[in-house]
């Protein structure tokens, strides 16, 4: 195993031994600058929009991102590793977005 999946790896473990909604924002909080934490929000929502189908442009307008960085999102969301998809899938059965 590689230096940086192992590291992944780590930090996945971590997150797993988080409890609440509460950990997760105060860990997030710790580990990121704001910038980075405001860029993976708005990663996030643009990922929620683009699996309702929401245009680019007003995804644009709601979170800031670049056209660029929308269709990255968009791109991983179609082919990346599944997280997204895993995730959105779990939270549509709860109706969290």
């Amino acid at each position: 195993m590689e230096k940086v999946d192992l590291e992944l790896s780590s930090l996945s473990e971590a997150i797993l031994l988080l409890k609440s909604s509460d950990e997760v924002s105060k860990f997030m909080e710790d580990l990121l600058t704001g910038g980075e934490l405001i860029e993976m929000q708005n990663r996030w929502i643009a990922a929620q929009q683009l699996a309702r189908e929401v245009p680019y442009t007003q995804i644009e307008k709601r979170t800031g991102l670049s056209s660029t960085t929308i269709a990255r999102v968009s791109k991983w969301l179609r082919n990346g590793s599944g997280g997204y998809k895993l995730v959105l899938g779990r939270m549509s059965k709860g109706r969290h977005f």
